[in-house]
């Protein structure tokens, strides 16, 4: 199993109150065993020549309806993640892992305090991470979890003592964690709360830089969540609905627009969110135009094509 997926499953099931991971854990199992049993789906989600997003609609189709929300987040981040020859065994290997935090939850947090390199740390937190913020749906939430886990980040940073403690790998990783929720329990959002209790308890010799990865993890999703719109006019209700919609399936999360009117682009619209820019307005294209015919290439085609000043004379 791919560390960010194991990252991704142990988050979700840290989340859940204990009352509802019973129902979760066996639901993943049925789920995982139907796929791997079912020999046309099996071959579909395992193909590498069907595109992941429609192995995810596929899921999504099937299972959607029938499962609790946290089990179909877990399938269709493991269809995002996983190539796809390997994504039968992790299935296997996540109804494993989900069985052993619910019958031996000690047993399955003692499988990640180990030494790890910087590499598979980011890795199992990222998923931890991703798991965690991808139910929120307010970029301004995100903004709060954020600047949590960074003021943390510098309290630990100012205690030495401290600092010490939560890297101390000879004392229990539970008792590591238990230390952080101790510190920041009704103070920050659980979600903070854990994921500053889940880099504890990994082997880490730099606690502070860490936490201080995970508040710039925290900040990267913030910035997919907010989609800066600059149109040349106002966009209506209805239009801003569509393209929230647009871009929310695009990346995959809820998006919010902050939109600007700027009359100057002539017309269309400029849209940037997270490193994904679309540029479809007039002064856009207009630029275009002009760097083309601006080079001699660029002049000799519009001469040729019948829009350059010597042929339209």
């Amino acid at each position: 199993m791919d560390l960010s997926l194991r990252g991704y499953v142990t988050a979700v099931l840290r989340s859940q109150p204990a009352g509802e991971l019973p129902r979760l854990v066996e639901e993943l199992g049925q789920v995982a065993r139907a796929i791997r049993g079912t020999t046309e789906l099996a071959a579909a989600l395992s193909d590498v020549a069907v595109p992941t997003a429609a192995r995810r609609a596929v899921v999504q189709e099937l299972f959607g309806p029938r499962v609790l929300p946290p089990v179909l987040r877990v399938l269709l981040h493991a269809v995002e993640i996983e190539r796809p020859p390997d994504l039968l065994s992790a299935l296997h290997d996540t109804d494993e892992l989900a069985r052993l935090r619910l019958d031996h939850p000690a047993e399955a947090d003692l499988a990640d305090d180990r030494p790890m390199g910087r590499t598979a740390v980011r890795r199992l937190l990222g998923g931890m991470a991703a798991a965690e913020l991808e139910p929120v749906e307010s970029a301004e939430d995100i903004r709060e979890i954020e600047d949590q886990l960074f003021r943390f980040a510098r309290v630990v940073a100012a205690q030495p003592a401290l600092a010490a403690a939560l890297a101390d790998w000879s004392v229990p990783a539970e008792h590591r964690a238990e230390l952080v929720v101790t510190l920041l329990g009704g103070k920050a959002r659980p979600e903070a709360v854990r994921l500053a209790a889940a880099a504890v308890r990994l082997r880490t010799r730099d606690v502070v830089t860490v936490l201080d990865w995970l508040a710039e993890v925290a900040a990267a999703a913030r910035g997919w969540r907010v989609a800066r719109v600059q149109a040349a006019m106002e966009i209506d209700a209805d239009e801003r609905q569509r393209l929230a919609e647009a871009l929310g399936h695009l990346t995959g999360q809820p998006v919010e627009l902050d939109v600007q009117v700027d009359p100057s682009l002539l017309g269309g619209a400029r849209v940037e969110i997270g490193d994904l820019l679309v540029d479809a307005t007039t002064r856009h294209r207009l630029d275009q135009l002009q760097e083309q015919l601006a080079s001699p290439e660029g002049a000799t085609r519009a001469l040729l094509d019948g829009t350059g000043p010597e042929r339209q004379r």
